[in-house]
C-alpha cells in the first residue's frame, strides 16, 4: 500500500486535481437529498473533494477524516476546524450522528477481507436511520478501458478487487445498508501512457508481481513497444454505490 503520508504533498497533481475533484463531488452530490443534516467524508485525503461537498451544501454540518497525517495536513487549509483523525475500522463518533456518509476511494485500498466488513460496520453505525452511504466501487477495474495498454498487461496476476461491487453490496445488507442508487464519474487526467505504466508496474501496481519476478520485464517489455509513450490513453469512469439505512 502507498505511504499516504510521502503521497499527500504531490496526490492531488497526479491524480486529476480539481477538475477530477469537481467531477467526483457532483456525482456523489447527486446520490445524497439536499437538506441540513451531518455529513462525513471517510478516508478525505487532502479534502479537495471534501471541500467541494461543503460548499454545495452550506446548511450541511461537513466533517473530513483521514488516517494519514500528511493528508489531514494538507485538508486542515480547506476544512479549519472541520477535521479528524481516524481509522475508518473504528470511527470516533457515537451511533446515528450523521446523515450521510462518503468514502471515495477508500475501499479498494483494505488490505484484509475482514477489513471491508469492519469500515461498512462502522459507516452503518454512525448514519442516522434513512441516512445514505456512498462510495467508489470497482475502481481497478476502471483503468482498463480498452486499449492497447490493457492488451499488453492481459494475463498478469492481479489482485481479488477489496471493492467488487457485488461484494461490498453483500457486506453492505449485513449492516442494514440497502442499495439505494448509482453514479459514476470521469477520472480526468487519470489515462495512462505506456511509459507512465511501466513505472507503476515497477512500484507494483496493476498486479501481484513480487519484486524481481521476471514476468514484470515481460510486462514492461510490451509496453515499451507499444507506440506513442507519452500520450495518455482514456480516462477511466469511476463507479458510485449508494445504500441507505434501513
Amino acid at each position: 500500500m502507498l505511504d499516504y503520508d510521502k503521497e499527500a504533498r504531490d496526490y492531488d497533481a497526479l491524480r486529476g486535481g480539481e477538475e477530477r475533484a469537481e467531477a467526483a463531488a457532483v456525482a456523489v452530490l447527486d446520490l445524497i437529498p439536499d437538506r441540513p443534516g451531518r455529513l462525513l467524508d471517510l478516508a478525505c485525503g487532502t479534502g479537495i473533494v471534501t471541500r467541494r461537498l461543503a460548499a454545495a451544501r452550506p446548511a450541511t454540518r461537513v466533517t473530513g477524516a483521514d488516517l494519514a497525517d500528511g493528508m489531514i495536513r494538507r485538508a486542515a487549509s480547506r476544512l479549519p476546524g472541520a477535521l479528524v483523525r481516524a481509522d475508518s475500522r473504528r470511527l470516533p463518533f457515537p451511533g446515528a450522528t450523521f446523515d450521510a456518509v462518503v468514502s471515495v476511494w477508500l475501499l479498494h485500498l483494505l488490505p484484509d477481507p475482514g477489513d471491508l466488513d469492519a469500515v461498512l460496520a462502522e459507516c452503518a453505525r454512525v448514519l442516522r436511520p434513512g441516512g445514505v452511504y456512498v462510495t467508489t466501487v470497482d475502481k481497478a477495474a476502471a483503468h482498463d478501458v480498452g486499449s492497447d495498454i490493457d492488451a499488453a498487461l492481459a494475463g498478469r496476476p492481479v489482485r481479488p478487487a477489496a471493492d467488487a461491487a457485488g461484494l461490498v453490496t453483500a457486506h453492505a445488507a449485513r449492516h442494514g445498508l440497502a442499495l439505494a442508487g448509482h453514479s459514476s464519474f470521469p477520472g480526468v487526467g487519470q489515462g495512462r501512457s505506456p511509459r507512465s505504466t511501466i513505472a507503476d508496474l515497477h512500484r507494483g501496481w496493476f498486479s501481484q508481481l513480487p519484486p524481481g519476478d521476471p514476468r514484470r520485464e515481460t510486462y514492461a517489455a510490451r509496453l515499451a513497444a507499444l507506440p506513442d509513450q507519452n500520450r495518455r490513453r482514456p480516462d477511466p469512469t469511476f463507479s458510485l454505490r449508494a445504500f441507505r439505512k434501513q
